[in-house]
């Protein structure tokens, strides 16, 4: 089966063509490169650069593909504030063209990259995939929107899987070498705690929460587990049919958590800073994932020691280059 991993140049993307063609399958490739990179498709993937939104490329990119995993879209909450116009260009103009191609082309299988910002400021925790859908950012709308696009062409035959999750973590050794987070800025916290210094440490955002060590908890899941879950959605799809499923660790994290294993995987204390608190900031955001173990089969097996490891091994080997 060939399987078209739209924005397979980035981070998450890569990581499932790397790891798809290591199972077997064939893959193409489709990325505009404009956050990710070309360097990180792996050798073995058919790689088409170009915009989601160019319906020609996108025909191009289908072409010979029976499923698709899509990744593709602008990704950071702050960004989507200032241009909102961009993420709903991207995220629901570019998935309504992928899907027309989709449907030009009798493909009717999808599994999409969605995300637990559509939820919003959840009511219960943790978060199932019944809870009401109030986005609080340009971002979670797009992505809720592409959600209910999905679920309308699954009237026509269709057969999807949405995958809503939080934070991805960890890295991937491929054949080509490690897969990691590249961002420029990196807003994520693993990859900036393990770059904290004593010239500019890790600012921490309150240490008296309500929870047992003060710092506020989040899911996290290893990107080899989020990618084993997609591959299983594809074998899960059932045509004319839109699931909806969520992603995480089980528990979550809490940011002190984090810093124990990334001061493990250093073999150093990392330096931190204490802030106040920011506005808006929940105590808990963490997933249910039972449906996911219902439906896929499937259960996260790394832990966070897992994540920061795997991540402090790319950075070092970048470092080594």
């Amino acid at each position: 089966m060939r399987i078209l991993v739209t924005g397979g140049a980035g981070y998450i993307g890569s990581t499932a063509a790397a790891i798809l063609l290591e199972r077997g399958y064939e893959v193409t490739v489709l990325d505009d490169c404009s956050t990710g990179h070309a360097s990180a498709v792996p050798s073995g993937a058919k790689f088409i650069q170009g915009s989601i939104l160019d319906p020609q490329i996108v025909t191009d990119a289908l072409t010979g593909c029976e499923a698709v995993i899509h990744f593709a879209a602008k990704s950071l909450v702050g960004e989507s504030v200032e241009k909102p116009d961009l993420y709903f260009d991207v995220n629901v103009n570019g998935t309504k063209n992928l899907l027309t191609q989709m449907s030009a082309l009798k493909i009717t299988k999808l599994v999409f990259s969605s995300t637990a910002a559509t939820y919003g400021e959840p009511e219960v925790i943790p978060i199932t995939e019944e809870a009401t859908t109030k986005p609080t950012s340009p971002y979670g709308s797009t992505k809720l929107s592409v959600d209910q696009m999905i679920s309308k062409e699954c009237e026509s035959g269709l057969g999807a899987i949405s995958l809503r999750y939080f934070n991805v973590a960890g890295a991937f050794q491929s054949a080509n070498g490690w897969l990691a987070e590249r961002h420029n800025p990196e807003t994520h916290l693993i990859p900036n705690v393990l770059r904290a210094t004593e010239s500019k440490p890790l600012k921490v955002f309150g240490n008296d929460w309500p929870t047992q060590d003060g710092t506020p908890i989040r899911d996290y899941v290893h990107v080899v587990d989020l990618i084993d879950a997609h591959i299983l959605a594809i074998k899960a799809l059932t045509p004319g049919a839109h699931k909806i499923i969520n992603l995480g660790s089980g528990g979550g994290y809490s940011v002190s958590q984090v810093i124990k294993a990334a001061a493990k995987a250093l073999g150093r204390e990392i330096p931190i800073e204490i802030s106040s608190r920011r506005a808006g900031d929940p105590t808990i955001l963490i997933a249910d994932i039972s449906k996911a173990e219902k439906v896929l089969g499937w259960k996260p097996t790394r832990d966070i020691n897992a994540m920061v490891s795997d991540a402090w091994e790319a950075i070092s080997a970048d470092a080594r280059k």
